[in-house]
This record gives structure tokens, sequence and C-alpha cells, in this order.
């Protein structure tokens, strides 16, 4: 396992960041002991989570896990969507996030969270007054480092000018999805945040299983996000989406790897991604995703897996501009 800088923070993290989306829900207790422990015998020092993963479950195992042994790890949670019926359980205002803050600092048994990220952009409340608070729980020590989750970059870049104006602590860490068939990151996330120095540890390098090799060929298991969630079953539901699954799974078969490590070593050899968030249900789902370490994603193959999707349009209509000689840099 190698460890990088998160951003500019100074801080060292895995290259692997695993998710525990499954905590309590998918992977009962017994099963997130033993993720959590191939994680931890693997190298991996970094754990994202969500106040609403299992409604708060997730937190509860995690923080009974990292118990003894809390300043080996780096620890993320997540505000903003529901988390009872109450009206004022959900979004990022002062309001929500200071309740949010202190359950999930009950729930992971800690006194601390090391990377608090705001889960989505809240529409209704004042990026200022959001912005206030989180710089506020910074400076009395709940969290360390404020990040964003699903946030597009105009919505960051509006964040970061907030905070610099009023020496507020600011976005460190971002999150958005990314994957073989889910690149629209690629076209601002990506970029802005290479030039902002922050770091990127995207959700999703599988599309939802999508491209774990389990519906390749219209393959139709049992189980699984895409059979069970309408949610997931109309992100990843196009056809074309479908072929580049079979084409990479068709790939990894050649060169002899699993198409779920494939998938995982594509999107965490792109330069502006930090660490991939992993995720697993079983011990074999972490195997495979562990093996995308092992992967040399050489440029040759890197643009041969690239090449199964579509890439996205840059993000101005100058579509020439991804030619040379055409008033490109100098």
């Amino acid at each position: 396992m190698e460890y990088k800088f998160l951003g500019r923070t100074g801080v060292k993290i895995s290259q692997l960041c695993f998710g525990t989306m499954s905590f309590g829900d998918e992977a009962d207790e017994e099963m997130s002991f033993k993720l959590y422990h191939r994680c931890r015998d693997a190298g991996i020092n970094f754990f994202d989570c969500a106040n609403m993963y299992s409604t708060g479950r997730a937190e509860t195992i995690l923080g009974n896990l990292i118990s003894g042994h809390r300043n080996e790890i780096v620890l993320t949670t997540k505000a903003y969507f529901p988390m009872s019926s109450d009206p004022n359980a959900q979004g990022a205002s002062r309001y929500h996030l200071f309740n949010s803050v202190e359950d999930s600092l009950r729930r992971l048994n800690t006194d601390r969270i090391d990377i608090f990220f705001i889960h989505r952009f809240d529409d209704y409340t004042a990026l200022e007054e959001t912005l206030r608070a989180l710089d506020d729980l910074v400076s009395m020590g709940k969290i360390l480092y404020p990040a964003a989750s699903n946030f597009a970059a105009w919505q960051v870049m509006k964040a970061l000018g907030i905070s610099d104006v009023h020496g507020w602590a600011r976005f460190t860490v971002l999150q958005p999805m990314y994957n073989l068939v889910k690149r629209i990151a690629e076209v601002e996330i990506l970029p802005m945040a290479e030039s902002e120095e922050l770091a990127v540890i995207p959700y999703s390098p599988l599309g939802g299983g999508l491209l774990s090799g389990k519906y390749a060929s219209g393959a139709k298991p049992e189980s699984g996000r895409l059979i069970r969630s309408v949610r997931y079953s109309t992100r990843y539901g196009e056809e074309w989406m479908h072929s580049t699954a079979d084409n990479l799974k068709t790939m990894a078969e050649e060169i002899g790897v699993h198409p779920a490590s494939l998938a995982i070593a594509w999107v965490a050899a792109n330069p502006g991604v930090t660490a991939p968030i992993i995720g697993a249900r079983n011990l074999g789902h972490l195997d495979a995703a562990l093996k995308s370490l092992d992967i040399d994603m050489t440029d040759d193959l890197y643009e041969r897996v690239s090449a199964l999707s579509p890439t996205p349009p840059p993000a101005t209509d100058r579509n020439e501009e991804r030619l040379v000689n055409t008033y490109g840099p100098r």
C-alpha cells in the first residue's frame, strides 16, 4: 500500500479508501468486522462513512471497530440527507450541521471528525451560513477539514471564494461520482481540483456493481443494487453502459485480471484522483477491489480502457481544442 498526501493538508492517506455504506445493511456486524480488518491488514487507513448509512448504524459499527487505534485512522462522515421525519433533520443549515456533528461524534465514539462532508449542495440554505458553520466547527475542534460531496465545480469554486474572502476554513476534499460510464467529473471537477490542490476521493468506481462483471452479457443476478434499487437501475440503465461493462469484462479476461480490479485501477490512474472509495459486502468483493493495486496501469492500458466509453465533451463548445495547433495552450 502506498500513501498519498490528502490535497495540501499534510495528512497521508492510503491510496484506496474503504467506504462503509454496507455496514449494518448488506454487511452485518460480523462481516463488517471481517471487512474492516482485511482492509487494515492491506494497509488501508482511510475510511469513509455518512450519518445516513443504515440510519446511523454504519457510524456505530465503525466507531466500535476503530476503538483502541483511533489515531491511526483517517475518518470521514457526512450530513445533509434526512435522518428522521423532523423537518429540520436535513440540509446544510447551521442548525442541522451542529446537531449532525454531535450525533455522529457520539455514534463514532470519537472526539473529532477528520473530514466532514456536506453530502449534497443545499439549494435552500445560504452558502455563507453553511461555510460559517463549518468554520466554527473547525475552531471548536469537532471537525478538522470541511469537504464537499456531489457538488458541481461552480458550487465548489463559489464556496472557496466565500471562504477565502472571510478567512474561513475552506473545502479540502471533494467526493464526486466517477467511473468508466460516469465521466462528467473529467470536464471541470477534476481539472478544478488539480488547480486548487483539492483532494478527490471519488465514489462508485464500479458503477453500483455494473462494472464488476456481475451484469455482463445481459446477466440478471438475483441480488444487487442494480436489481433492487430504482435509483441505481435508472442511473446505470442506458444500453451503452451495459455494452461498456461487457467490453470491460472481455478486456479484463484478456489480460488476466478481474473486471472490478481493472475498473478501480482505471479510476485511480486519473491524475486528479487521490484515492478511489472501494466498497464491499463480502470478502470476495473486497479482495477483487484490493487487487486493483497489482495492476500496472500503463499509458497504453489506460487509453484502451478509456476508449471503451465516450469521452465527455470539453467545458466549452470548442471541441477542436482537443486537437493540436488550434489556438490551444502555448
